[in-house]
């Protein structure tokens, strides 16, 4: 259940979905009790949209002092508190009021069973675990609301047939028929209330947009499985699928289509499957297998080629032919992996691994798996920790004028020199910071402290920096290079941003503005990597840079490549039509430049001349023409 399905209707005169009923128009009152405000906010506010009136204390002491001053109709009470333990709170609330006159439900971890059982022996009337699924939750706290009022019902009631007799004994048949009124409505409200619970138990377990399983099912299902094999023996493999394109889809056409595309994948899905296999949707465009069978591990790769082969055929969406690929990880249960939890995590390690080397395949997991994952994590803290304390530091690559054979600039790049690691090659760093979300703090750094060190060169040499997709999409690049700017006091027309093609894939009429406002400012604006991506060519008229560089991959197959001879005549070609300067990328060959300098190249930027130095060196450099250094 969800906070968008309404609360079912409790015993007679109470209705838990806010609105007053005939009988009585008060709210279900709850009381949240926990130490920590982020736990109680986030509960108070999900129960009151279910129509709760809600009170929270942040411990055992407040709970008490609340619970002397007002009535409740239950208690969500915390296990651990600094002040009092769930435990001691619960015995002070067991001395005044009885299970069914105040109902408490614990909070728990998962690792606490055995204050679980505690609570359960001295009057607790059921538990829920953390981190709380409020669905869960909801539909526990639902019932125990509902069973308390209708005992209290039932109570009221026997109370009132029992005066009733004693004061009126000719109205004991008017009074009897009243009560077969009363029992047939409490058996059909009881009725009710056991198809609602049904419902709830479905939806906790069920993704209610395709009907399969959902992580929690699943988990509960590959337990079960896990156990069986350990019992009987038998073989067992987990397979986790995730959808290669389906994001694309969602953002273009919207998630109303997306939800479609699932629902016919999801049928589809299962009518690929053995009976007996289970299958669950475990959130987005994830879902996992259990295949049962002796024939491991070969059964499972021919189902996941099947599975490949079945998502790849085209899905007809509201009248488009819409095409997602696969990638799959498979664990085999056996040695270390006998816990629920551990297999699925293997098996989305390998279909991870799967995704990065190409999509649409499978790979079964293999134990060097765990070791990269670790090895990128304690990468990543390295990576948060160098940012936290500015230790990127910049160094510089001098692009060379092919007329004057001096530098006309340099291009600011990013170096990481990790205590414990040393040298960690930017490709390698710069691809993780974009995965976690740094790059656009590593970027606005470069950009400030580049113009702020460029602004003690020669006035007629220029500053590159590269800007990210990151950057375009936090709002505020335009103020941070002036910023920048303004700080330093570089001529606008001395800096150079770099993008790729990568700024167009979304939003690109919000990023070409935003190119229009830097360019307004006196900025200049450079393509790199032009020609490998899809769309160069239509982007080149969509904006007027003042520069295009030519992608190292193409200069490093000059002067043999044919094709590469063809890619770079023409840019050069191109560049000169629209009025835009060129940069070759990566020279590092006599052969090279002198095929470079032919086609008529701008600038060059590489090792020939010169690998990126530190600021200081900068000065030296400049003092000089720079000779190919071959």
């Amino acid at each position: 259940m969800n906070a968008h399905h309404s609360i079912p209707q409790p015993a007679i005169g109470h209705s838990l979905d806010g609105k007053p009923s005939a009988a009585n128009e008060e709210k279900p009152r709850l009381l949240i009790v926990d130490d920590v405000f982020e736990n109680r906010e986030i509960l108070r506010r999900r129960f009151q949209r279910q129509g709760f009136d809600v009170t929270d204390a942040g411990g055992g002491i407040e709970a008490l002092d609340v619970l002397e001053r007002e009535a409740f109709d239950l208690v969500l009470l915390d296990m651990m508190m600094p002040d009092l333990s769930g435990l001691e709170v619960l015995a002070h609330i067991r001395s005044k009021h009885s299970q069914g006159s105040l109902p408490v439900i614990m909070v728990t971890a998962k690792t606490q069973s055995e204050d679980v059982v505690e609570a359960l022996n001295h009057g607790a009337n059921d538990y829920i675990t953390k981190p709380v699924d409020f669905s869960i939750a909801l539909a526990r706290v639902v019932t125990q609301v509902e069973r308390r009022r209708a005992e209290l019902k039932i109570h009221q009631m026997n109370e009132a047939l029992a005066r009733a007799n004693e004061a009126l004994e000719r109205r004991v048949a008017d009074r009897t028929k009243d009560l077969v009124h009363v029992n047939q409505q409490l058996r059909s409200e009881i009725e009710q209330r056991e198809r609602t619970q049904a419902t709830i138990t479905h939806l906790a377990h069920h993704d209610a947009l395709t009907g399969l399983g959902n992580r929690l099912l699943f988990h509960k299902e590959l337990g079960d499985a896990l156990a069986h094999r350990q019992r009987h023996g038998g073989e067992l493999a987990v397979l986790f699928i995730d959808l290669d394109g389906f994001k694309a889809i969602n953002d273009t056409l919207g998630h109303a289509t997306g939800d479609l595309l699932l629902k016919h994948l999801a049928t589809r899905l299962r009518n690929t499957l053995r009976e007996g296999d289970k299958i669950g949707r475990l959130g987005g465009d994830e879902f996992a297998i259990i295949q049962f069978g002796a024939g491991q591990p070969n059964e499972a790769a021919a189902l996941a080629k099947r599975l490949i082969e079945t998502i790849q055929v085209p899905f007809s969406v509201d009248g488009q032919s819409l095409v997602v690929g696969a990638s799959i990880g498979i664990a085999l249960a056996g040695g270390e992996y006998q816990d629920s939890a551990q297999l699925l995590r293997a098996a989305d390690l390998a279909m991870y691994r799967a995704k990065t080397e190409g999509r649409g395949r499978f790979l079964f997991f293999e134990t060097d798996f765990d070791r990269q994952v670790k090895e990128r994590r304690e990468l990543e803290v390295a990576l948060r920790t160098a940012v936290e304390q500015d230790a990127l530091e910049i160094h510089y690559q001098p692009q060379v004028n092919l007329q004057t054979g001096r530098i006309s600039g340099f291009e600011a790049l990013s170096r990481w020199q990790d205590p414990q690691r040393g040298y960690v090659p930017p490709n390698v760093f710069i691809t993780l910071a974009e995965e976690i979300g740094l790059i656009g703090v590593i970027g606005e750094r470069i950009l400030k402290r580049a113009c702020a060190e460029a602004a003690s060169w020669p006035p007629e040499t220029t500053v590159a920096v590269n800007l990210s997709a990151a950057q375009f999409q936090r709002g505020d690049l335009v103020s941070v290079v002036k910023e920048a700017l303004a700080a330093s006091g570089l001529e606008p027309g001395r800096l150079e941003v770099e993008i790729t093609e990568s700024i167009f894939l979304q939003g690109s009429e919000s990023n070409l503005e935003v190119l229009s406002q830097l360019g307004a400012l006196g900025v200049k604006i450079s393509m790199d990597d032009f020609g490998t991506g899809y769309s160069s060519l239509s982007y080149l008229r969509s904006f007027p840079f003042h520069k295009i560089k030519i992608d190292r991959s193409f200069v490093g197959d000059l002067p043999d490549g044919q094709s590469s001879v063809a890619i770079v005549r023409a840019v050069c070609g191109l560049a000169r039509s629209f009025g835009a300067a060129t940069t070759a990328e990566g020279v590092e060959t006599e052969g090279q430049l002198t095929h470079i300098r032919t086609e008529g190249c701008t600038e060059v930027q590489g090792y020939i001349f010169s690998r990126p130095v530190p600021a200081d060196q900068i000065s030296a450099l400049l003092a000089r023409s720079l000779a190919p250094s071959t």
